[in-house]
């Protein structure tokens, strides 16, 4: 995931003065006929949601647990404080001492002098780069409260004694949450662009906005799913997953494609790309300049990518060996009718590779070895370091999911996507928010949040065994996973190995990855690029945004390797099929999809990735 374009943060055409709240915002003068009007609206429809969410159907559906858990957490850490009255005196007095500073400084500024500021935004933090949030001391003063306010918490959260790291990191989490919700930014009486945008809409904005927020409320089925792009713009086999090929293989769990080859020899070994099954397949495809597959094939390679199916009742019962036997290894069989080849190089992207390597350390135990070279895309192994999700991957915490899913036999697609979005509220949850039901503006459209938003379900068995052995127990990297009978070791996959992380990484961090790295036993190319956990993976050659660091081999800390790495320039997909051509260079003939054994089922992108959650 990467950060969506940023909300429109229009600069005033008018400068603001130095003076007080009204000097500064300087509107022209609403049309009182219109704002009243507008006014009448919107409480009818505020009236009308009111009455639904009180409904006892919709207050099933609320995400109790997760408030639950928050306050659970974050009273502990009150407790910690109030158990020393000393240390929470102190503690107060940081505070009192930091907002009579603010005071000192805000009222200078009311007397037309200058003052510095005592708390300043991040850089990169956009939500207040409107000019009044700095010019009006009315609104510097709301922004530089809120600052030190949040700032203290996190301190709070920080020095808490008696805390164990699990729920220290539980309540740095859940804080964020609620200081991202409670930003001056998201509120119209405190916003000064809202307020202006408002009183120039004579309020039809917030009739716009409410219209939104119903149809929101709707799609979610009670639950607010709010919308980050216009889905009207793209379609899935239209202006997405447009790259041709063919689907050659089906069954319960997968579609497998093979793509059309546009050379006329191609590298001998195939190549299978297993993908996330939380995501669907077609971020590797999104259009012909950003396609990884369609790169991938002008390269000469034979690529075949599984395509997996939108899980419901039907596959409860599918676990993670199902989804390494009927997944990866039904694809390599697969592969061998249509190539006549029995060896093949794979790679897996995110929870994708997570499952590669399982395979990899099954067919290191059994003997049964045709994958002979794989690539992890910003993939882990080892979930010491697994960053904010684990958050959510306690004994409690998965019990209550555990049980969610044995009433409908899978977890809502929506949920994992809810969990992803709360990793960067500041980026994904409330400038959409603010756009949507406050501006009463449609989010433009945006492809990467199309499929961002095209949600899939997880069968209960595959995703229940996935959040106990990786994030709770860590079992892949400790050698105890147990798939088949068979316990796994990575100490025993001696095949060559690409390990692709990315710098800014919230979902699987570069620290993740690196210390992956040391699990296998064979010789790994760690490489860094540039960006997250997307945009860092997909940055092709044409038009490259990000560069990326090589170091050698992987050893001693991620700080020491990146210190010691060589930057370079540009895409790593050239570097990247340097490595895939050296380990296999025979090149034959361009393969047709299928070969002369397969017949096509249909062609690409195929019919499961077009199923809706």
């Amino acid at each position: 995931m990467t950060s969506p374009q940023a909300p429109d943060r229009t600069t005033p055409s008018n400068p603001v003065s130095n003076g007080a709240m009204p000097a500064g915002i300087s509107p022209p003068l609403p049309d009182f006929e219109a704002l009243t009007r507008n006014a009448g609206h919107f409480m009818e429809a505020m009236g009308r949601n009111v009455g639904r969410l009180l409904q006892p159907e919709a207050q099933a559906g609320t995400p109790g647990s997760e408030m639950n858990e928050a306050a659970k957490v974050l009273q502990q850490v009150a407790e910690a404080w109030l158990s020393d009255p000393n240390k929470s005196a102190e503690a107060q007095a940081r505070l009192s001492q930091a907002f009579l500073s603010l005071w000192g400084s805000t009222y200078l500024r009311l007397q037309g002098q200058p003052a510095e500021p005592v708390a300043q935004p991040e850089p990169r933090d956009a939500r207040f780069a409107h000019a009044e949030w700095s010019t009006n001391p009315y609104f510097d003063f709301l922004k530089q409260a809120y600052l030190l306010a949040t700032r203290w918490a996190e301190g709070l959260v920080d020095e808490a004694e008696g805390l164990d790291a699990h729920t220290r990191h539980k309540a740095q989490f859940y804080l964020r949450q609620f200081t991202s919700m409670l930003s001056p930014s998201n509120f119209l009486p405190t916003n000064p662009e809202l307020i202006r945008h408002t009183l120039q809409e004579n309020g039809a904005n917030l009739v716009r906005g409410l219209k939104m927020y119903e149809e929101d409320l709707e799609a979610g089925g009670g639950q607010l799913r709010v919308r980050q792009t216009d889905p009207r713009g793209f379609e899935v086999g239209r202006n997405m997953a447009v790259t041709p090929g063919e689907v050659v293989f089906r069954n319960d769990l997968i579609e497998l494609i093979q793509y059309a080859p546009t050379t006329e020899t191609v590298l001998r070994r195939p190549f299978l790309m297993v993908p996330p099954w939380i995501n669907k397949f077609y971020i590797l495809d999104l259009n012909p300049q950003k396609s990884f597959f369609k790169w991938m094939v002008d390269q000469g390679l034979t690529v075949f990518c599984i395509s997996w199916v939108n899980p419901d009742a039907r596959h409860a019962d599918k676990d993670f060996e199902s989804y390494m036997r009927e997944g990866i290894e039904a694809a390599i069989d697969a592969i061998g009718v249509a190539t006549g080849e029995s060896e093949v190089t794979a790679a897996g992207y995110c929870v994708g590779g997570t499952l590669l390597a399982v395979t990899l350390a099954m067919q290191a135990a059994t003997g049964n070895r045709r994958i002979k070279s794989a690539t992890l895309l910003t993939t882990q192994v080892d979930f010491t370091h697994a960053g904010d999700l684990k958050v959510f991957a306690d004994e409690e915490q998965i019990r209550q999911v555990e049980t969610r899913m044995a009433e409908q036999g899978y977890l809502d697609g929506s949920r994992m996507a809810n969990a992803f979005n709360m990793l960067r509220p500041n980026d994904l949850i409330w400038p959409y928010v603010v756009n949507n039901y406050i501006k009463g503006k449609a989010p433009t459209a945006f492809d990467l949040l199309y499929w961002n938003s095209d949600a899939t379900r997880m069968p209960a068995a595959n995703h229940s065994f996935y959040l106990r052995n990786c994030y709770l127990n860590n079992t892949l990297a400790q050698g105890r996973m147990v798939l088949g009978n068979v316990r796994l070791d990575l100490k025993k996959v001696q095949i060559p190995i690409f390990n692709l992380a990315t710098r800014e990484d919230h979902i699987a961090p570069a620290l993740s990855v690196f210390e992956g790295s040391k699990a296998f036993g064979g010789k790994v190319d760690f490489v860094l690029a540039g960006s997250g956990h997307i945009a860092g993976v997909i940055n092709p050659p044409s038009k490259p945004k990000y560069g990326y660091w090589t170091g050698g081999p992987v050893k001693g800390t991620l700080e020491s390797w990146i210190a010691a790495a060589v930057e370079t320039k540009g895409s790593w997909w050239p570097y990247w099929f340097q490595w895939i051509e050296a380990q296999a260079p025979e090149r034959v003939p361009a393969r047709k999809p299928g070969g002369d054994a397969l017949q096509p089922l249909g062609p690409a992108p195929g019919t499961y990735v077009r199923m809706r959650a």
